[in-house]
Order: C-alpha cells, then structure tokens, then sequence
C-alpha cells in the first residue's frame, strides 16, 4: 500500500479548521480520560467525540473521515512525548541530579534516583521522610507548566476537562517524572522513550494507587485547581 502520510494540508478548508480545534481538544480527551489507551477502539472512540464536540463548537456538521481519524490518533504518543520533554530538565534540577561523570556524581545520581523510586517516594512532598502523599510540588509544577502555563494552553482553554483535575492527569504526570528519574538509574542520564510498551504498567500503577488513595476519607486538596 501506500505509505504517503496524510497531512493537514490535504484536507478542505472546513475540515481544516475543525482539525485544529479537534486536535487540541483529543489531546484534552487522552490525557484526562486514556493517557495510555488500551487498543486503539479507546482512541478512535475519544477522537470521534472530538471531531463532534468541534463541530457544535462551529456550529457545523462535517464528517470524521479515516485520514482525520488518523491525524488525530498520532497526537497520542505525541501529547505524552511533549509532557516528557517538558518534564526532563525540571525533575532533575527539582531533586538534584547532577551532570558529570565523576565517580562521585555518578553514585550520588545512582543513588538517588534509586531512592525516589523505591516505594515512589518522589511522589511524597518529603521523599526523604516520605511525609505528603501526592503532595510534591513538582506534581503541580508539572501540571501547571503542561496545562496552565498561559492563556493558550489547553487547561485555559478548555477548563471543563481539568476542573477538577482528573486522576488519570495526575497518573500521567507521576509516571512522566518517574520516567524522567529512570534516567538517571546508571548514574549518566540516558534517554529513556516515553512509550507505551513500558511505561502503560507503570501508569495502571500509579493509578491504582491513586484511587486507593482517593477513596480514604481525607479531601485530597491537589485535584481541586490550586
């Protein structure tokens, strides 16, 4: 078959501008309801709710044709691919990964970012003591920087995704600096691909743990905007 890929520019005027709109708005739809689809019925199912939830936007009625459908669905890996760049220099220099490769720098990196992982202590706001469950600021760094950072970004834009803060953004985000930590596991930062194929477990994880945590009694102050 042909292996031409499908851009943007190949389409009309109107389903131009519905593509725009709909993209961001399926990028909302993922991180907030499946970061990490399980199957591609997930996504197909969330980028059609896009496409209509931009035509009443538009007050129009275009059909989601397969080469939209596909635009849409490579945004997947790509909204996680971003949220990892943005989360690089910012985990490291949060906890205090250094750059060298001194014997010393590379047992102080080795260590630490053993230690954070362990039981996921840098999910805590005090991962040495393990004090603050969830209550890491650079979780809300995170979330800020990602959806918040100004007047254009999706959070702005489309608040009713993120108000309040879905637990799938919040497994997201963990599993986004948890990938950032296994970095630094060697000591020399290494580049480790955001991708499904390994991290998809770590999100269920993270996740799971979420709820656990969600349904005790004590009102979880992060997931309502700061």
């Amino acid at each position: 078959g042909s292996h031409q890929r499908t851009k943007a520019g190949d389409f009309d005027e109107i389903s131009k501008e519905i593509l725009v709109t709909a993209t961001s708005i399926f990028r909302c739809l993922i991180v907030t309801q499946a970061p990490f689809p399980d199957g591609v019925a997930v996504e197909m199912r969330l980028a059609k709710e896009a496409w209509r939830d931009t035509c009443e936007i538009k007050g129009a009625n275009v059909k989601i044709t397969p080469p939209l459908v596909k635009i849409l669905l490579w945004r997947t890996s790509h909204v996680r691919g971003e949220l990892k760049t943005k989360m690089r220099s910012l985990t490291s220099s949060f906890f205090g990964f250094q750059s060298g490769s001194s014997r010393d720098v590379i047992g102080h990196n080795r260590d630490l970012a053993e230690s954070l992982k362990n039981g996921s202590a840098f999910a805590f706001k005090d991962w040495t003591s393990k004090t603050g469950l969830y209550k890491s600021e650079l979780l809300q760094d995170g979330i800020n920087i990602m959806w918040f950072a100004n007047r254009n970004d999706e959070g702005v834009v489309y608040p009713k995704y993120f108000n309040p803060i879905p637990v799938e953004v919040v497994a997201l985000m963990l599993t986004g600096i948890e990938c950032c930590i296994d970095e630094w596991l060697q000591g020399l930062k290494e580049n480790i691909k955001f991708t499904s194929a390994t991290y998809a477990s770590v999100y269920r994880g993270h996740f799971e743990s979420l709820q656990r945590f969600h349904e005790r009694p004590a009102p979880y102050k992060l997931l309502e905007r700061l």
